[in-house]
């Protein structure tokens, strides 16, 4: 019995996932509230009953899309700012992450974007005290830059946190609607102008017009 355990366990990871990167497909081609945990179930080439077996609704499935993802963000970011790098580094790390993670997988950047922390008055509401962690660790790094003298103080690191993080939002809907580029140079070319756009209105600037050595771009 004891050999079983291993085996079956990895067979039902194995289902569980094959359901999740179904709902993110259909997520992303219907939309959450216009798809049916039918749709879900045709879309992963199982029984209808085995998706209700590993899932309550179809909310659950939605949610633990989200917070698989958003897990693996905050986590991102906790390491990043244990770094010994400039705060300007950071958040370009920080814009790396979350740029690659739409350039390798678009569909489920979407379906959290347009179905989780845009939803105001549903999923995004619900999840609102985990997203606020994203914004709560970013400013941590922008009121380190501020304490060493590197960012201007007369704009709050929780307005800059979310300004940064809105920022990043905006040029991924972008990608969504097909409003920018979306190749390899592009994606790259967008990290830096992301940085730029949120810290040159960050970074301290001496009389002569020279930014705080730490705060020079990467």
């Amino acid at each position: 019995m004891e050999r079983d355990r291993t085996p079956r366990s990895r067979a039902a990871q194995d289902k569980r996932r094959l359901i999740l990167d179904a709902a993110v497909r259909v997520f992303a081609r219907q939309g959450f509230h216009a798809c049916r945990v039918a749709d879900i179930a045709d879309e992963a080439g199982v029984a209808y009953g085995l998706v209700y077996h590993y899932f309550a609704s179809k909310d659950e499935v939605l949610d633990t899309l989200f917070l698989e993802r958003w897990d693996i963000m905050i986590e991102f970011i906790s390491e990043v700012d244990t770094r010994d790098i400039s705060a300007r580094e950071k958040l370009y790390a920080i814009t790396s992450f979350i740029v690659d993670s739409y350039r390798h997988d678009p569909d489920l950047m979407k379906v959290i974007i347009v179905e989780v922390t845009r939803a105001a008055n549903s999923f995004g509401q619900t999840h609102l005290p985990k997203i606020d962690e994203a914004y709560v660790l970013i400013a941590e790094i922008v009121t380190k830059a501020q304490n060493a003298g590197v960012f201007k103080t007369e704009i709050s690191a929780r307005f800059a946190a979310m300004t940064f993080y809105g920022t990043i939002e905006q040029v991924l809907t972008a990608w969504i609607f097909g409003l920018l580029p979306k190749d390899d140079e592009y994606y790259e070319i967008a990290k830096g102008m992301v940085v730029e756009t949120v810290c040159g209105g960050l970074d301290v600037v001496d009389a002569d017009g020279h930014v705080a050595a730490s705060g020079t771009p990467v």
